[in-house]
């Protein structure tokens, strides 16, 4: 069996990390795959990227620039919408030929247009669509929020000003079109995902099913945390937090409720402030210090995978205040490093941290009840049972084999549709 996973970019960004992931997945356990891209990293052989030109740039300038005149010439919730207005034709591809399962994934900016995908699922050969968010089945949008159009008709997207055209309406009928008839199966990263897509009109008289991202276990696995602090210059008697934290002004990624949470402790944990430190990778550490009542120990951004799961070994706990996410990486990494997660009951997160057993999930939005889980995860008793069940619950949901086994699963009930 022949797979060819396309997604817009090789390694940078969470969907393109977990497509490469299920690559090296699929070619350990019997299927050969490949990988095809717009935006190359490495040199693997595996991986094929679109022939280059100053055209692809222009593309994604084009896109971005018809959304910024539909939303007022406002820059607001610029990347939040993709039209699939410009992209690139794949189908007259060696790779595309090569393949018996097209498996889609993160495909915007510029990559894949409407016109593309159609050319793709009119080409006859069964396609595979990976939900990293809600894009597929809303009009344009990545994570509807609070909306519920994409159930029955996207149109007049509250995240643009809409002026002129329609481009959810206008998206949203053309899927619609796309689909209908075609060998398509979605497949979300976690139930949460998969169960928004069934509630869309898109995705009737197709295969729904949920899949987790694959990891490699034998990379993200428990080592000697003394040497890991060494490594990156952490204090060795403290225990600290791990917060990954790459744009903290977007809001959906909830870092205020972390920094209320820091302070709920500081007042009211007496125990754990002098004992207590937070790591953060990547984003605006000055910001943070300047968030946090804590000491902040800031750590460059990281691209090897050996080195990032020797980061998550230096801590104690991973925390993620997220207030929408599908299946977060950084909490599949951190449990397979044996390291307790704490996160916020929302998305897909209460489906991988298992309460009060591998970590803790904290109500919505609530920074008192997040400190909480902090407190209680740290206590010292119940720390190393903690980890033990994290690594286990890692062992038997992440790792490579059983993502493999369940993709081939798909692949094969797509050939014989």
């Amino acid at each position: 069996m022949h797979v060819l996973i396309v997604n817009t970019a090789e390694r940078t960004g969470g969907a393109a990390i977990a497509a490469n992931r299920l690559l090296h997945a699929l070619n350990h356990n019997g299927v050969e795959a490949r990988m095809l891209v717009r935006d190359r990293k490495s040199e693997a052989p595996e991986v094929s990227t679109i022939p280059q030109s100053w055209r692809l740039k222009a593309k994604f300038l084009w896109e971005r620039g018809v959304i910024w005149l539909a939303n007022g010439l406002s820059r607001k919730n610029l990347f939040q919408v993709d039209i699939a207005n410009a992209g690139s034709d794949i189908t007259t591809l060696d790779e595309f030929r090569w393949a018996d399962v097209i498996h889609l994934h993160w495909v915007n900016q510029g990559y894949l247009s409407l016109n593309d995908l159609e050319r793709i699922l009119a080409s006859g050969k069964p396609v595979v669509i990976t939900l990293h968010d809600q894009w597929y089945f809303t009009g344009i949008c990545h994570y509807s929020g609070e909306c519920d159009k994409y159930q029955s008709q996207c149109l007049k997207c509250p995240m643009l000003k809409n002026v002129g055209v329609d481009w959810a309406r206008r998206v949203f009928d053309r899927k619609r079109a796309m689909y209908q008839g075609r060998n398509v199966t979605f497949v979300g990263c976690s139930r949460w995902m998969a169960d928004l897509a069934r509630q869309s009109v898109l995705t009737r008289g197709h295969t729904v099913t949920n899949i987790p991202n694959a990891i490699d276990t034998d990379v993200f696995t428990p080592m000697d945390k003394t040497a890991a602090r060494k490594k990156f210059n952490l204090p060795q008697d403290m225990r600290l937090l791990l917060f990954g934290a790459q744009r903290i002004t977007d809001e959906r990624k909830g870092f205020r409720y972390l920094a209320e949470a820091c302070e709920h402790i500081s007042m009211h944990h007496p125990t754990l402030p002098d004992k207590l430190g937070v790591a953060v990778l990547g984003g605006d550490a000055v910001s943070v210090k300047e968030a946090l009542p804590l000491p902040v120990y800031p750590i460059n951004y990281l691209s090897n995978e050996a080195e990032i799961a020797q980061l998550y070994n230096a801590a104690d706990l991973f925390v993620t205040p997220s207030l929408q996410d599908n299946l977060p990486n950084t909490i599949v990494e951190a449990m397979a490093c044996g390291v307790p997660c704490v996160g916020f009951n929302v998305g897909g997160i209460p489906e991988m941290i298992n309460h009060k057993q591998d970590g803790y999930v904290a109500d919505y939005c609530d920074s008192i009840d997040f400190a909480q889980g902090i407190a209680w995860c740290l206590d010292d008793a119940r720390l190393p049972a903690l980890s033990q069940a994290a690594r286990a619950y890692a062992l038997a949901t992440y790792s490579e084999s059983v993502a493999a086994q369940r993709y081939t699963a798909v692949y094969q009930a797509a050939l014989s549709n």
